[in-house]
């Protein structure tokens, strides 16, 4: 790069301004220009285009931001739960007319330097979006997508791999019995797993039950084998049109580009149709309905007998609305979020269950919305109590309203959301306006977040009984409403099974000899056509040379506060935000307290502190900071496998005005946190036990890999007590529990060892101008904070200290110390072997499998790094999902050296671990050409260079 373009770069306009000069009805590349429209406080211009020969709308947001994206979607509304938008959504992605390999969405994973790529359906929409830094990539990409949307080739041995067949449990051998296979098949039996995920669809199901939004769009496991190849490719010719889409993109890269290449590649094949997939509104009920569903026992339930789950919901607005939208959202955060809200207080706080319902609060993504709350874990005896609470609670809200200071803390929260950058913004704004899109809606009124909130401002003060009225009308009022209760039935998973095996054999009995033969054929061609290497050489590729050559330069400023706690400032376009860690080391803490600190994270900023009490202390969080979260912080060392450093990392952001509060907010949980409040303590350790045993089904893979490293590091022990299988079980314990006082008398005791500045470091990102005043604020939290009286020994004795070099960078140095870390090591740790079976009421398996192997400096380790994503693509994937119909799995380095292979929702399990073995043979063999490492190398870097947010420079 010439330095003249440097200097010109420096003087130019920034993408969402050059993006105001398009004018309505200007002509590009056969589109028109509809509407052009700023919105300052996302700094971004949004153009509104239509597509003249088919009717395709488009909205371009133009924003200075590398990262840039495309989607398109289609409304996609099936009336009957074979999963056909979500088996289409598979099948698109098999290959096209242009790319007639198969897989080439997966091949394209290791061709591409994208940041993210992937596909979604909804109930009554398609989703497909991508995004990438690098300019020729987006090409590549865009044309990936855009031919498997609208010209894929829709085989019917792609549609048995990713939908459904009847094979041989053994296709070898003809003499083994049918079954059901398939991607999806399996996707949605692991889906349907988890009874949060079966009670939110029975929901949405039964609210709004007269056309798409009452049949499961992902498919029901006993539905989907009625779906047939021909009525998949019928769906796609009536819904994948142009004149049913809408495409969206993101980001610096210039508009007229992506025109020409969408209208040439795509649209002008195409004539306008009528689309026909509108969404009638639902009929408004006259009475209010009940409907109760079952589901399976949940083993690790604190309390057996009360696995109950109970909600009332209320239909709401037509989401295209959005101001009305835009009040309801609010006013169902001001109902059902934290400890002041009317309905935490009177449904949480009860005692009568764990936890709100699944799906509680405002749910925005069908045409009309809707508002549940409920409680979950409670006994079946109780939803005559839960229903008489929940009216109890409307009519109270209706005649007080809501305090003042709870709204501002609310339109705060919205001030600091729109501050904070991610680096997926496309990403979260396609995902944002795509419900009220799909149903005609306005996207880029939806984008005006400040003239919303001005106006909801004005509302309240022409009148003050503004949200109570809508209560009123919404909840009191309003005859649709639905009463659903879920308990479990002993046997619901075997049930399950009975009723696969009866459809199974009602198919299989349906035979003729000849289909039988045809059927083990077909499963022999099926196996071939996975097994046959694949000519990838049609697909469009990045090659090794494009990926930068050189890491960006973070410039960092260590100090010591206080004259001795290091403190590391990083500079940043943060928009006004200033974030704030601090972490603290756990290595004086005794063994025996150690599997207590991750409910004392969970507890330490939620039970008061000072003179708040528990809910004062939420409320000043809440209208202070964009949140303050404490967590286990395991960090293995870089050069050896077996020392780490164990700490706690507290962290928070607020905008600069609230610098001083939100650090007081932080001495004040340091020096005098409350422990006195057990009930409210109870209600966080049902709460967490709760949340953990839901999170099993889709964590399952994780849970996994994290036991099964346990022996294989030092610090591999401590991850399985803090986040593994141990934690759940122990959660499971503390929640069944009579008497919790024992366990809240531990909390002071860690507090004294950990809320300390004895070992502790801090790091501030925030806008260069705001770092003087960042500076004097973390000095006074840290001379603030309590020394311990007596010096504390390490409770392990081998601490190393290290410190962290500073290297020079070009000709500058980096300024500031070095901070020095003590890390723990065990000298006479021997990894052993161990082999678990977690015996859980699922159909479906999650498999791990670890192997140590060496740390991230060694020469190695990138060697590994490379393999895990070689093995992936080339071995792994093929023959865990296209072969063995798992819904993912492959391999993984991570930074602690540890290299696992995993697989997820996983019908196999011992065939998965002889895959495991069989992916390290195939490795050996050195089955892969220069070509396959040049591609693994790309997926690498594409993880290696992703982009960073202001806020996480320098972490």
């Amino acid at each position: 790069r010439s330095l003249n373009l440097k200097s010109w770069r420096w003087k130019s306009v920034s993408a969402s301004e050059r993006a105001l000069q398009y004018r309505v009805g200007e002509q590009i590349h056969g589109f028109t220009v509809k509407q052009v429209s700023a919105v300052p406080e996302l700094f971004l211009t949004a153009v509104k285009l239509t597509h003249d020969g088919t009717g395709a709308r488009y909205l371009h947001v133009a924003r200075e931001d590398s990262n840039n994206l495309f989607s398109i979607q289609f409304r996609t509304t099936p009336m009957d739960s074979t999963g056909v938008p979500h088996i289409l959504e598979h099948t698109v992605l098999c290959g096209s007319q242009k790319y007639p390999c198969r897989d080439p969405f997966f091949k394209m994973l290791n061709r591409s330097l994208s940041t993210f790529m992937n596909a979604f359906t909804a109930s009554d929409y398609t989703l497909y979006p991508f995004s990438t830094q690098n300019p020729k990539d987006f090409q590549n990409l865009l044309s990936v997508y855009l031919d498997a949307a609208f010209f894929p080739c829709l085989r019917q041995l792609d549609f048995w791999q990713e939908g459904w067949r009847l094979e041989h449990e053994n296709p070898a051998d003809p003499q083994t019995p049918l079954v059901f296979k398939g991607v999806v098949f399996n996707e949605m039996k692991g889906a349907f797993v988890n009874n949060e995920r079966i009670f939110a669809q029975h929901l949405q199901n039964k609210i709004l039950p007269d056309h798409t939004y009452g049949v499961v769009s992902g498919g029901d496991p006993l539905c989907i084998p009625d779906l047939t190849w021909e009525q998949l490719k019928q769906f796609h010719a009536t819904h994948y049109h142009p004149s049913n889409s809408r495409f969206f993109t993101y980001g610096n890269f210039p508009l007229e580009q992506h025109l020409k290449q969408i209208h040439e590649e795509a649209l002008i094949k195409f004539e306008r149709i009528e689309s026909n997939t509108d969404i009638p509104k639902q009929k408004l009920w006259e009475e209010p309905r009940e409907h109760r569903v079952t589901c399976g026992l949940d083993s690790f339930a604190a309390d057996p007998s009360k696995q109950t789950t109970v909600s009332v919901s209320y239909l709401l607005t037509d989401i295209t609305d959005t101001f009305e939208t835009f009040t309801l959202s609010l006013l169902s955060s001001l109902l059902v979020d934290g400890p002041n809200s009317p309905f935490y207080k009177a449904l949480i706080e009860s005692g009568v269950g764990t936890d709100f319902s699944p799906d509680v609060g405002f749910n925005g993504s069908t045409r009309e919305a809707y508002f549940s709350v409920g409680l979950q874990g409670i006994a079946e005896r109780d939803i005559d109590t839960v229903k008489q609470i929940i009216a109890r609670t409307v009519d109270e809200v209706i005649a007080k309203g809501f305090e003042e200071d709870r709204i501002e803390a609310l339109l705060h929260k919205i001030e600091i959301q729109l501050k904070h950058q991610s680096t997926s913004f496309g990403l979260a704004l396609t995902s944002y306006i795509a419900s009220c899109w799909n149903q005609d809606g306005d996207p880029v009124e939806l984008l005006k977040i400040a003239d919303k909130v001005s106006w909801f401002r004005q509302c309240l003060k022409e009148n003050p009984t503004f949200l109570q009225e809508k209560v009123k009308t919404y909840f009191k009022d309003n005859p649709h409403r639905l009463t659903l209760s879920m308990s479990p039935e002993e046997g619901y998973h075997d049930k399950q099974a009975k009723m696969e095996a009866e459809k199974l054999e009602k198919k299989v009995n349906a035979l003729s000899e000849e289909e039988k033969t045809q059927i083990f054929e077909k499963g022999l061609e099926l196996i071939a056509l996975q097994s046959k290497p694949q000519d990838t050489s049609c697909l469009p590729a990045l090659k090794v040379s494009d990926i930068e050559p050189k890491i960006p330069f973070t410039v960092l400023e260590t100090t010591l506060a206080a004259d001795e706690i290091p403190v590391q400032y990083c500079a940043q376009p943060t928009n006004g935000v200033v974030y704030f860690r601090a972490v603290s080391s756990l290595n004086t803490l005794p063994e025996e307290l150690k599997p207590y600190v991750p409910l004392f994270c969970n507890v330490i900023t939620k039970m008061g502190c000072g003179a708040l009490d528990y809910r004062e202390q939420a409320q000043k969080i809440e209208l202070k900071t964009g949140g303050m979260s404490v967590s286990p912080h395991i960090i293995p060392d870089d050069s050896h496998l077996d020392v780490y450093e164990q700490g706690v990392l507290f962290s928070s952001l607020c905008l600069d005005r609230n610098l001083p509060d939100m650090m007081h907010l932080w001495s004040e949980i340091f020096n005098n946190p409350r422990f006195e409040e057990e009930e409210h303590f109870r209600v966080l350790v049902k709460k967490t036990a709760q949340e953990l045993s839901n999170g099993i089904p889709d964590c399952g893979h994780l849970y996994a890999s994290i036991r099964a490293s346990k022996n294989l590091t030092p610090s591999g022990e401590l991850q399985e007590m803090f986040s593994g299988m141990d934690q759940v079980k122990l959660m499971k314990r503390i929640a069944e529990m009579s008497d919790i006082k024992p366990i809240l008398r531990k909390l002071p005791r860690i507090k004294k060892y950990l809320l300390n500045s004895d070992n502790i470091r801090c790091s501030v990102n925030a806008a260069p101008q705001q770092i003087s005043e960042a500076s004097k604020e973390t000095e006074k939290f840290i001379k603030g904070i309590a020394r311990s009286k007596k010096e504390r020994k390490p409770v392990r004795p081998h601490v190393i200290e290290k410190s962290s070099e500073v290297k020079p960078v070009g000709s500058e140095m980096l300024t500031g110390l070095q901070i020095t870390r003590k890390l723990v090591n065990d000298p006479t740790f021997k990894p052993c072997q161990m082999k678990t079976h977690f015996v859980l009421p699922f159909p479906v398996n999650y498999v791990g499998e670890c192997i140590r192997t060496v740390p991230y400096t060694a020469a190695d380790y990138a060697s590994l790094r490379i393999l895990a994503r070689l093995m992936t693509a080339k071995f792994l994937h093929r023959e865990i999902r296209e072969k063995g119909g798992a819904y993912g799995g492959g391999a993984k380095l991570s930074h602690n050296g540890i290299f696992t292979f995993y697989s997820y929702r996983d019908p196999n399990s011992l065939a998965t671990l002889k895959t495991f073995e069989k992916a390290i043979e195939w490795a050996k063999s050195g089955e892969f050409t220069q070509q396959d490492i040049d591609e693994a190398k790309l997926a690498v870097f594409a993880a290696v260079d992703a982009p960073i947010a202001p806020s996480d420079k320098g972490i």
